[in-house]
């Protein structure tokens, strides 16, 4: 634990950490080996969502609206697990728990920001099967390559307005109850509780957080995908129903895979007491899987991303084969 730097002016003490403490599990044995899994969830998180983006970006036939959402999903999940598990792993696999103030901020800053653009790329690509469906003809006049890059600029720009304004909070709160954070990275929860002066207007954002930012796109996906299936109602039994079934399966995948484990925990906080190490290995798997299972789920169930590596393949053995027999 460190020490405490103080400011005093007015009779009134303002306490700013020069460190917080990850504190992590508490009285878990063996909670490295939950770490080192996490380390390797990473690999394949790095390696799985840097190949998707290297196929949309070589394949052209997925140079369209569509896939630029989806090359901005792989780069927000790649972004995300970077900012979480290097550190988290730093901190508990080495032992580097104390971590200081302004790096702790960052580090808020980062885990927020992109697991905010995770959930916001979701409604992006659910609004975008939306129209494909339901306005068929209207598709390509409406979901456009600049109408997509302009939609995922507004999103990087609201995401970082909003979360620097939920950081910069921070500052404002004197910390002097302890400098002990109850999770596994620095979390804006726990950190807002230790402070002693008036933390209402954390409390707010923290709410306005969860609601705008995880319920409210979780709620238009939802509506999106009831308007998906009154219209597939309609279409008749055949090839057309069963495609657009299976994208709006897997997009649904996705979808279920970061948004229930995040309000399950939520909503059961709201019932009854959850143990600290629960809900750690809840938030953490919540934080982690989906970045994983993203590029696996798209590249193995999309016709689209299987037709592209197969092409890409044979392109790459043509010209091995060009080659050698030049050089021979």
């Amino acid at each position: 634990m460190s020490s405490m730097q103080s400011d005093s002016s007015a009779n009134v003490t303002f306490v700013r950490p020069a460190t917080f403490f990850i504190s992590g599990f508490f009285n878990i044995p063996h909670a490295k080996y939950y770490y080192v899994f996490l380390s390797l969830v990473y690999v394949v998180t790095v390696l799985g969502n840097s190949f998707i983006m290297c196929i949309i970006y070589l394949a052209r036939r997925l140079h369209t609206a569509k896939y630029i959402a989806v090359f901005h999903l792989a780069l927000s999940d790649l972004c995300g697990s970077s900012a979480l598990i290097p550190k988290l792993i730093d901190i508990f696999l080495f032992e580097h728990q104390d971590i200081s103030y302004e790096a702790c901020l960052a580090n808020m800053f980062f885990v927020f920001h992109f697991m905010n653009l995770q959930s916001l790329t979701l409604l992006v690509l659910a609004y975008d099967r939306l129209v494909a469906i339901c306005f068929p003809l209207r598709y390509h006049a409406i979901v456009t390559k600049p109408a997509m890059f302009l939609i995922i600029g507004v999103m990087w720009i609201f995401s970082v307005t909003f979360i620097a304004s939920m950081v910069s909070l921070i500052t404002r709160l004197s910390i002097c109850r302890s400098n002990v954070v109850n999770s596994y990275f620095c979390d804006h929860g726990p950190i807002y509780r230790l402070a002693c002066n008036d933390n209402t207007s954390n409390n707010i954002m923290a709410n306005i957080c969860f609601g705008l930012l995880v319920c409210m796109p979780l709620i238009l996906i939802i509506v999106s995908y009831f308007c998906i299936a009154l219209v597939l109602l309609k279409i008749a039994q055949g090839a057309d129903r069963i495609k657009a079934m299976k994208t709006c399966t897997l997009n649904f995948m996705l979808v279920a895979i970061f948004y229930v484990p995040l309000l399950g925990i939520n909503i059961a906080a709201l019932a009854t007491f959850i143990h600290p190490n629960a809900r750690i290995i809840n938030n953490s798997l919540t934080q982690t899987i989906p970045p994983m299972l993203n590029p696996i789920i798209y590249t193995l169930k999309t016709e689209e991303v299987m037709q592209s590596i197969k092409e890409l393949y044979k392109r790459n053995k043509v010209n091995t084969i060009g080659y050698y027999r030049a050089k021979g």
